[in-house]
């Protein structure tokens, strides 16, 4: 695979966000609206009682020919979680998708722990406006922690391909504190689930779908899936579970896996091969979240850069 880099084609300092919202446009989702893409992020608010960041969905609309930024969501999509639930400090991402007359988002909320930072869980929210707004189906997350997936189950990407809904996904296997003394760091893998109506799934259970490259201290990220010349392709990221925020050997890059039968893939990281850009520019250390979409007959691939999308995402079209 050939991959053009068109760059940084949203920064969020550039642009004014929800009310309370500053910097990051993470993990960027894409829904074709006309003559625009419409680009679903996650950005940040600070909560006031303890200084601590919240995530927020939100959009920017491109024009689809040039990839302008053409208007910016004035407030979130999706209200927080309210006291106790599972995404009641957090949203963060949100896959979208359209299904009959509604826009379906899957979330994934995040929760605050005592002992440990954080827990996650796939939520459903459905939108009747187009996508401008959802409401949940319910308060409660459609996926979540089982016996083997003990932790941290997130990053949904669903399609619908004859008649099954399919769920590619993030769970934990756990935390660890990786040296003395040391806040404890999670470790999580890709799993997939079936369904037949996208709100109650199958999986397997702990069952890892693509293989390690590091070993078991491995992290998988936010997998998507496209079809390319008859060939299934995944796209997700992947770090150390450890000493991975400041150290750029250690931190996210994009992975690659293909399959035939959307069971078993065959890892492949020489693909999409997009180089880091040069130092000091946005991607130079980090490239993470990715997301593919087709448009126009086109290939493309959404990403963040340093600092987990901090400073916005990027887009790059396959060529051959």
């Amino acid at each position: 695979m050939q991959w053009r880099k068109l760059g940084r084609i949203f920064d969020p300092k550039d642009h004014a966000l929800p009310a309370g919202c500053v910097e990051f446009a993470q993990s960027p989702q894409a829904l074709v609206c006309g003559e625009v893409v419409r680009i679903y992020f996650s950005t940040r608010s600070v909560d006031p009682e303890n200084g601590k960041y919240r995530s927020h969905v939100a959009f920017a609309e491109l024009d689809r020919g040039t990839w302008e930024v053409v208007r910016v969501a004035e407030r979130e999509v999706l209200p927080l979680g309210g006291l106790g639930a599972f995404d009641e400090h957090g949203i963060f991402p949100m896959n979208v998708l359209r299904h009959g007359d509604a826009v379906y988002g899957y979330t994934t909320g995040w929760t605050r722990r005592v002992s440990v930072s954080v827990d996650t869980g796939v939520g459903l929210a459905v939108s009747r406006d187009g996508g401008l707004s959802f409401e949940r189906l319910g308060p409660g997350p459609v996926l979540s922690a089982s016996p083997q997936e003990p932790c941290l189950v997130g990053d949904a990407f669903v399609k619908v391909l004859g008649g099954t809904w399919h769920m590619w996904y993030i769970f934990g296997t756990g935390w660890r504190r990786f040296a003395p003394g040391a806040a404890p760091d999670r470790t999580y893998k890709i799993g997939h689930a079936v369904s037949r109506d996208g709100i109650e799934w199958t999986r397997p259970g702990g069952r890892q779908i693509v293989a390690d490259r590091l070993g078991r201290d491995e992290s998988q990220a936010l997998p998507t899936v496209v079809e390319i010349a008859g060939r299934w392709h995944m796209f997700f990221c992947w770090r150390q579970s450890f000493d991975f925020r400041s150290n750029i050997d250690r931190g996210y890059r994009i992975g690659h896996a293909w399959s035939d039968d959307l069971e078993h893939w065959t890892r492949d990281d020489d693909h999409p091969g997009l180089r880091p850009g040069a130092p000091g520019e946005w991607d130079s250390q980090m490239q993470c979240y990715p997301h593919a979409f087709e448009v126009d007959g086109s290939i493309c691939l959404l990403y963040n850069g340093n600092e987990f999308g901090r400073r916005g995402f990027g887009l790059a079209v396959l060529e051959s």
